[in-house]
């Protein structure tokens, strides 16, 4: 507030006459509610501060009326003298009840009045927030709610507290000691007069400068001066922006042209690329398929990189276009933003202002040269790299894996997960089996090794040899017994005796030794007949056979059983 500590002689006269008033009625005891006097500190207390009036009675001054800044110290000490407002006088302990703070608002509320009526503006610092707002030092305390401490919503009113300002007076209240304070009241004057000198020069196609007010997802709003434009990603670059502040941050001064203006409604669109010339015009002409090309990394995504060949045109080299035989889970296993690189153009589309590249094409393709060091049916040694549900993975080169199928593990065993059998780091021998260069596919098998069992089981067992096993599984059908390592028969319910079997487990147990009758081999299918019954018959094989037909083709009905028998195991 302009000149608020100049006195006059006659404002110093009357302040002397009304002290010697209240000190005169001070001494007679009498005190007025309402009345300012002079007191001195006596007491400083948890609460409250106890100031000596003059009167039979202490007056008390809440503490918090002495503390400028919330979460401060006290700003009074024993001694002091202070002016206060009397509230009342006595509460129920008996003292005074005073207010410093109603006391300051007095003092000078008639110089405040006298300038809102002069419509002038007055000055103070933001010391603190409030509910609704931040509270202002100007003498008083007074507020500024949140709409008027800008002409924008301000996020963060902290960021204001400490900072002078000068603000008009939009309301007060001398009977309640309320001033409500507006700074957006200024600002929305001054920017008016700086949108008139703006709209001015305000046309289509006028490069004009601007500040960075706003920035959002979609844009940067640009004061122009009293008006605002948007200024839209798609409108500051030619090459591709995943946000605005990329290029650009709050305050900085940008120079745009204006794309549209529309007078009733006030809207401007402004554009940035557009001062400067499409450099996709002539890029298929720089960089045609092929070309040997050097940039720099300016983002990395989950699925590749992006590389700046120049400023607007970039080409994206993707995750599977980095390596021949790294698996890159991500780019920036490989690459960092900034990083220079080499790449070769794979192909170039400049209306989509697109340029896919490709950095493993520098080097040659080791997988073309994998046929001729290892041909179908060598052997290689590697080391377990992997271990899945479907397979293991060997290593074959630095990068280069193959995989052995869980199927191509074992002749003759069955295996849930390749885990029962592999670890990472175990060394395996393994046959090559086939080779996709094309798809990157390297295709491996351990069971290759050694020579199909059944193949020569017939030759080793042929039907009508007894043998000795072990019962491995026992169904409501039959069971199963082992007749060689990873080799099972089926001896059906119907051939365990020659009544009628109700349960096979009456007749075998699991883990049981059996002697057993091969009665048919399916080498092809990898099914095999057995019988215990058929120990105590006598005749040759081929009246076994007849009685097999007179049963309902047997083999038929054994292989099925089996067949469900292997889906449940499966």
């Amino acid at each position: 507030m302009e000149n608020q500590n100049i006195r006059t002689p006659e404002q110093d006269s009357s302040e002397d006459f009304a002290a010697m008033f209240a000190e005169s009625e001070l001494r007679t005891g009498q005190v007025e509610e309402g009345r300012v006097v002079s007191g001195t500190v006596i007491q400083i207390t948890k609460d409250y501060v106890v100031v000596d009036i003059g009167y039979k009675s202490e007056g008390q001054v809440p503490l918090n009326e002495f503390i400028p800044v919330p979460g401060g110290d006290p700003q009074i000490k024993i001694g002091d003298k202070v002016e206060v407002l009397v509230e009342s006088r006595e509460n129920d302990t008996g003292m005074v009840v005073l207010s410093k703070e109603k006391a300051d608002k007095m003092r000078i509320w008639d110089e405040i009045s006298a300038a809102c009526e002069r419509d002038e503006l007055v000055e103070g610092m933001i010391v603190g927030r409030v509910k609704g707002g931040l509270s202002v030092d100007i003498g008083v305390k007074a507020f500024l709610p949140g709409s008027q401490v800008d002409i924008r919503p301000v996020r963060n009113l902290d960021k204001l507290i400490g900072e002078k300002f000068k603000f008009k007076v939009i309301k007060f209240n001398k009977k309640r000691g309320n001033i409500v304070l507006s700074r957006r009241v200024l600002l929305e004057k001054e920017r008016e007069e700086l949108k008139k000198e703006t709209l001015k020069n305000l046309k289509e196609g006028a490069v004009l400068k601007g500040v960075v007010k706003n920035l959002t997802d979609y844009g940067a709003f640009i004061d122009l001066g009293g008006i605002d434009g948007l200024l839209h990603v798609t409108d500051m670059s030619w090459g591709r922006i995943g946000h605005p502040s990329e290029m650009f941050e709050v305050g900085q001064e940008v120079r745009v042209v204006v794309l549209k203006f529309d007078p009733a409604s006030e809207r401007v669109s402004l554009g940035l690329k557009q001062i400067q010339e499409d450099p996709w015009h002539r890029a298929d002409e720089k960089y045609p398929v092929g070309t040997r090309v050097k940039g720099k990394v300016v983002s990395l995504t989950d699925y590749g990189a992006f590389i700046e060949l120049e400023q607007g045109v970039e080409g994206l080299v993707h995750v599977s276009e980095m390596s021949w035989t790294k698996r890159v889970k991500h780019p920036s296993k490989l690459l960092n933003a900034g990083e220079p690189v080499e790449a070769v153009v794979l192909d170039i589309d400049p209306k989509a202002k697109r340029i896919s590249l490709g950095m493993k094409q520098i080097e040659p393709n080791p997988w073309t040269l994998l046929e001729d060091k290892y041909p179908i049916g060598s052997v290689i040694r590697g080391e377990v790299r992997n271990v899945t549900d479907f397979g293991i993975f060997v290593g074959v080169e630095e990068g280069i894996d193959g995989l052995v199928h869980v199927s191509d593990i074992s002749w003759t065993e069955r295996i849930k997960h390749p885990g029962e059998k592999f670890k990472k780091g175990d060394v395996v021998e393994a046959v090559v089996l086939n080779i996709d260069v094309e798809n990157e596919r390297f295709s491996l098998g351990i069971k290759q090794n050694q020579a199909d069992p059944w193949t020569t089981l017939a030759e080793r067992h042929p039907v009508g040899s007894r043998l000795k096993g072990r019962v491995t599984k026992v169904t409501d059908f039959g069971a199963f017994v082992e007749i060689e390592p990873g080799i099972e028969g089926l001896v059906h319910v119907s051939e365990m005796r020659d009544e009628r079997v109700e349960n096979p487990h009456d007749v075998v147990k699991e883990g049981e030794e059996v002697e057993v009758k091969v009665i048919d081999i399916d080498s092809h299918e990898r099914k095999v007949a057995l019988s215990i019954k058929a120990l105590t018959r006598d005749g040759g094989e081929d009246e076994y056979r007849e009685y097999l037909r007179k049963q309902g083709d047997g083999r038929a009905r054994l292989g099925d059983l089996m067949e469900k028998f292997n889906r449940r195991k499966g």
